[in-house]
């Protein structure tokens, strides 16, 4: 004879505790008014805990005045550097060639997690960037990252208008 187990089709709570040891009795907790508004609201909840908003690449976040961002030398010929507080990135693909961009993904708005040598990755869903040119190198993201006017004058490196 062989043993079959029966499963338990009775809706329980997810949560431990009292509630998940029994059948719940009545009507369900959950109207479909809450359940259609917790559907709609889902999404902006993801993107607040990933850091991640959506944004329209015809209107990029870029600085409205020059930003300083210290000294050039911080900047490695053949590499780039994140200023994340800024939201920037300033790649060197060779000697004295500065190249500033926005370092803010144009696929999910997150700022750019990793830089190695002139790529940048998005540690959000995996877009990477070429640093010399901001064309995209791998999706989701579709379209570059937003050029910046760079300058070195007086020593210091600033980005953004005028700059």
């Amino acid at each position: 004879m062989r043993n079959v187990a029966q499963h338990d089709t009775s809706p329980r709570s997810a949560c431990p505790g009292p509630a998940a040891s029994a059948p719940s009795a009545g009507p369900p907790a959950s109207s479909r008014r809450a359940v259609l508004l917790a559907a709609a609201l889902a999404p902006a909840g993801a993107a607040a805990l990933t850091g991640c908003e959506r944004r329209d690449p015809a209107k990029p976040d870029l600085p409205d005045k020059p930003l300083d961002l210290g000294s050039p030398d911080a900047v490695p010929v053949g590499g780039a550097r994140l200023y994340p507080v800024q939201r920037v990135l300033v790649s060197q693909p060779s000697e004295g060639d500065f190249r500033a961009f926005s370092a803010v993904c144009t696929h999910g708005g997150c700022v750019l997690s990793r830089l190695r040598e002139l790529t940048g990755d998005c540690g959000c869903h995996g877009s990477r960037f070429d640093l010399a040119t901001g064309q995209v190198l791998q999706g989701p993201a579709t379209d570059p990252l937003p050029p910046l006017a760079v300058g070195t004058d007086d020593g210091a490196l600033t980005a953004g208008p005028a700059a």
